[in-house]
């Protein structure tokens, strides 16, 4: 049995397609993870969404802030942006199905030593910690007051995280550090503005991952989010979103041998020096 990660497919099929055939992926003998961000932008959401989902329990996906996106939408609290690519989703005849499906997956996922988690954790948090805290989170995307929640999600305060936030304030914090964050202070102050790479960090702030007194450090976290950083690897961290969807590529890791495995982007939405430049 081999163990697999995906950096973030963001709706480009034919590669994911390709990937898979490339590893020599079986879902009956194999297990995937997936970093999040499985819709939006690409060309194919809607059959990504159910090649996924069709792979039952050979994968496990967290959710990133494309997928949140997607929710929000489909709940009525948001209109689709420019450049959004999930229509054919929302008008499908499983739409319901693929939402549901989407809605019930974590933020963060611990298991033999890894993490797994759309953008990254906070210096405080242990990978305990996260999976608790991603815990609140799916209790109530689960439950009555998912689409309530959903309408008031998005924004970038608090800024810090404090194990005392309540209610709405300590759910969107939670949210934000697991599928937005790029830079954050060592007293869990995240900074949202910038999508650059470490070479533009904000004052003041790190990349997540370079704090040294993060305490997930013990553990090996995969991730993605972050395509104008690319592929980035140490002895703790697998950093998988190598902008496909920029015309990079798709990018899977056996997270037993550390083998790195691309494929091309396909049909990218933009040319990648231009596009990193503000996206990720």
């Amino acid at each position: 049995m081999a163990h697999f990660a995906i950096g973030d497919i963001q709706g480009c099929h034919a590669e994911f397609r390709e990937l898979l055939a490339l590893i020599d992926f079986s879902p009956s003998r194999d297990r995937l993870w997936l970093v999040g961000d499985l819709v939006n932008r690409g060309p194919r959401s809607l059959e990504v969404l159910r090649d996924v989902m069709a792979l039952g329990d050979a994968v496990t996906t967290v959710l990133g802030n494309h997928d949140f996106h997607l929710l929000t939408i489909a709940a009525g609290h948001r209109a689709p942006h420019r450049g959004d690519t999930l229509d054919a989703i929302l008008s499908a005849p499983d739409r319901d199905a693929l939402v549901d499906w989407l809605m019930c997956r974590p933020l963060c996922v611990a298991e033999g030593g890894r993490v797994l988690v759309h953008a990254g954790l906070l210096p405080s948090w242990t990978a305990d910690d996260a999976v608790r805290l991603s815990r609140e989170v799916e209790s109530v995307l689960a439950g009555a007051d998912a689409s309530r929640f959903l309408s008031v999600l998005y924004g970038d305060e608090p800024s810090t995280w404090r194990e005392d936030l309540a209610g709405d304030d300590r759910l969107r914090a939670i949210v934000n550090a697991c599928t937005r964050m790029r830079f954050c202070d060592a007293d869990d102050r995240m900074e949202m503005r910038e999508k650059r790479g470490p070479a533009f960090t904000p004052p003041g702030f790190l990349p997540w991952f370079r704090q040294p007194t993060r305490r997930s450090a013990s553990h090996h976290v995969v991730c993605g989010h972050w395509s104008t950083l690319g592929l980035a690897f140490t002895p703790n961290m697998s950093m998988l979103d190598s902008g496909c969807l920029w015309g990079g590529t798709l990018t899977a890791v056996d997270l037993d041998s550390r083998r790195i495995f691309a494929v091309p982007s396909r049909s990218p939405v933009a040319p990648v020096t231009a596009a990193r430049a503000t996206h990720g």
